[in-house]
């Protein structure tokens, strides 16, 4: 059998450059009819008199997902940050959290002077995972917030029944979820409170940013629908008397970027019906391929497939003595100069990042040293996490799209070429300077890691 050669050096890449660009999100004249529907009507923000996108959008999410409420917010961290307040989540609390996640599910908790307390993950999943969390419980853990990651759904029995036992609350961290199930629920409906992130890159995107709160209690909706507007008790066609009830920002949605998301939530179920064929079938395709490790789905559950991550183990491919980080960084190379656009995505678990190793917080070492209590986090104490960082590469936003399937196949072929060459790829990771991309940012690197652009 001919192999071919790498366009690493100098062979024809298996992606060609005008193949490349997907777009994401998919943008129709249904969404820019949307935002000159906006325009049109002069009603920008979602407490202007009669507007009615950000309530429609908030009805129509809930339906969909089966929620009793929803309220919409300008990000997906307002929505942490308020339905933690919602909870009465405050200073000198612990909220438990997972090791690997996007940073903003452990800077919420800051935001309302509670301490982060981290727990590994399962290395197949990603997810929190359960059997670790009892340990970390202690009389000031206030909530369990759970991250659906990448838009699996975590193990929620046993986290609920964990909740249950110890009195706790349970937050679900959606971003990367819609549409995601459970025991044939939605995600966003397994917890007490739930956040979901309209970022332009997820799955049920905005034009720009926003985030959706969702939670079957009436008392939890009007404290968020309070706390997302300064405090404020806010009734259509009542006047506004600016009397604030309670400590609280500015985090609602306007009124363009929930029309936007609108017209993205109709054509929803066609895209993940979409993604549920392309996506399996990429993975599919890798099947084959020793020492290649594709995310798993329990039974129990539908993903997401907001982010793709496939891990690698150079030992199960044959190449005896070359270590993982080497291995994954080898192999980077090789699938950019193919045209597989894959990324590390994070360089270190959370409990590394520098806000938690210098604990400055809000001056004094707050929210840390609430209550003289003093926290130090290792990034050692969490190896699931360092191992899944250390070993695998990510694809993300272009599988999105509905029309992807024929890239992915590409990105299959990519795999498969480079499979056929992994005595180059060993000999390439025995020689490449290395070290664990959490040591530059421990040094005071760049987030690009040791893996550079």
């Amino acid at each position: 059998m001919t192999v071919s050669k790498l366009a690493l050096l100098g062979g024809p890449p298996v992606v060609p450059p005008d193949q490349r660009p997907v777009e994401w999100p998919v943008i129709t004249g249904s969404e820019q009819e949307a935002v000159l529907r906006v325009l049109r009507s002069g009603k920008f923000v979602s407490n202007a008199d009669g507007e009615l996108e950000v309530q429609s959008l908030e009805a129509e999410w809930a339906d969909f997902i089966g929620a009793r409420y929803c309220v919409a917010c300008s990000t997906g961290t307002a929505a942490l940050i308020v339905a933690l307040a919602a909870l009465g989540v405050g200073p000198g609390d612990e909220v438990i959290v997972p090791a690997l996640s996007f940073i903003a599910s452990a800077l919420a908790p800051l935001h309302q002077l509670a301490v982060p307390v981290f727990v590994d993950v399962d290395p197949r999943t990603f997810n929190i995972d359960p059997a670790l969390i009892e340990e970390k419980i202690t009389p000031r853990t206030r909530a369990i917030m759970v991250v659906h990651l990448h838009g699996l759904p975590a193990d929620m029995r046993e986290i609920n029944a964990l909740a249950a036992k110890h009195g706790l609350h349970v937050v679900e961290d959606a971003a990367q979820s819609h549409g995601a199930k459970y025991d044939g629920r939605y995600t966003g409906t397994l917890g007490e409170i739930a956040a979901f992130s309209l970022h332009v890159q997820k799955n049920l995107p905005t034009c720009g940013e926003g985030g959706l709160i969702t939670t079957g209690s009436r008392e939890l909706y009007e404290k968020c629908d309070m706390l997302r507007q300064f405090g404020e008790v806010l009734k259509p066609g009542e006047e506004r008397l600016y009397l604030s009830q309670a400590l609280a920002g500015n985090h609602k949605l306007s009124a363009i970027q929930a029309a936007f998301t609108r017209s993205q939530l109709a054509a929803f179920p066609e895209y993940q019906a979409a993604r549920d064929r392309n996506v399996p079938r990429f993975l599919a395709a890798l099947a084959g391929l020793p020492g290649v490790l594709c995310p798993v789905v329990p039974l129990d559950r539908t993903h997401a497939w907001h982010i793709l991550r496939l891990r690698f183990d150079p030992a199960a491919a044959g190449l005896d003595g070359v270590a993982a980080g080497p291995f994954r960084k080898a192999l980077r190379r090789a699938l950019r100069a193919e045209g597989v656009p894959a990324s590390q995505y994070q360089v270190v678990p959370l409990p590394g990042q520098h806000v938690f190793q210098t604990r400055e917080g809000f001056g004094r070492g707050y929210p840390w040293t609430i209550g003289g209590h003093e926290y130090r986090y290792r990034i050692e104490d969490y190896p699931n996490s360092m191992a899944v960082i250390e070993d695998s590469l990510t694809l993300q936003r272009r599988h999105l799209n509905p029309s992807s399937g024929p890239l992915l196949d590409l990105y299959a072929e990519a795999l498969h070429k480079i499979w056929g060459n992994l005595d180059v790829i060993g000999r390439m990771a025995r020689a490449l300077p290395y070290e664990p991309p959490w040591r530059q940012v421990q040094a005071g690197g760049g987030g690009g890691g040791a893996d550079g652009p």
